[in-house]
């Protein structure tokens, strides 16, 4: 009886070795058989992408006007331009940064921040009439716009140099 015992316990070690084998390279195979899917924007986030970098890119075309007028130190049309056309840049960044991939948008919500508080500083310094602040903020302002302009998705950029 024990030689029984031990023969039927030896066979349930082997078993139980098996089947952990077996299992482990079912899960395995599982991990490691399917290559990950490398994330992409879908065709709507590409489509507000897009209508909202229209908006955004029509605002920074106006840069040059925008450059004059700080130039000639035209306070009342320097805000005028800041507070008309140029406002709704700060909505059209944050509807850009909702549809962009999870690990793009921290970067992008930064330089979107960093470009409303380089238009914040602009509109203080036409305000208080500060030569001095004036050009500064102008060409903080001027690079928020360039470095939020290439976070936009490559697609995007590419669509938009078409039309």
């Amino acid at each position: 009886m024990p030689a029984l015992i031990t023969q039927l316990s030896s066979a349930l070690r082997r078993l139980a070795l098996v089947a952990l084998a077996v299992v482990l390279s079912f899960g395995l195979t599982a991990c490691s058989g399917g290559k990950a899917k490398a994330a992409t924007l879908s065709a709507d986030d590409i489509a507000v992408i897009e209508r909202q970098a229209e908006g955004f890119l029509a605002a920074r075309d106006r840069l040059p006007e925008l450059a004059t007028l700080v130039n000639e130190r035209d306070w009342t049309f320097t805000r005028n331009l800041i507070h008309g056309p140029m406002q709704e840049v700060g909505r059209e960044m944050l509807y850009i940064n909702q549809r962009l991939l999870p690990a793009d948008r921290p970067e992008a919500n930064k330089r979107a921040e960093s470009l409303k508080a380089a238009l914040a500083e602009l509109d203080e310094a036409a305000r208080l009439q500060d030569d001095k602040n004036l050009s500064k903020a102008y060409i903080k302002v001027a690079s928020g716009f360039g470095l939020y302009a290439q976070i936009l998705p490559a697609q995007v950029q590419a669509d938009l140099k078409q039309s």
